[in-house]
């Protein structure tokens, strides 16, 4: 079974925020993911990184691709 949970570190230990669904003993594997902001060097540096190695077409394409809300709200009538 997977869960996502958010958990706090201290001293030592990964304290769950919410109470997981599992057996108390039970072994298990935990994959970590910081919630630590980034800051703007990094952010626009991992940016800048999106479109290496494409062709001028192809980002044009995409561009055009997530400009178009069209299908956004697909159902929903204002």
């Amino acid at each position: 079974m997977i869960q996502t949970l958010d958990a706090i570190y201290e001293q030592g230990v990964f304290r769950p925020l919410t109470k997981p669904e599992i057996p108390d003993g039970e072994s298990v594997k935990l994959i970590i993911e910081t919630s630590s902001k980034s800051n703007p060097e990094e952010m626009l540096k991992l940016a800048a990184q999106v479109y290496e190695g494409l062709s001028q077409e192809e980002i044009n394409e995409i561009e055009q691709i997530a400009g178009d809300r069209s299908n956004f709200f697909t159902g929903h009538t204002p």
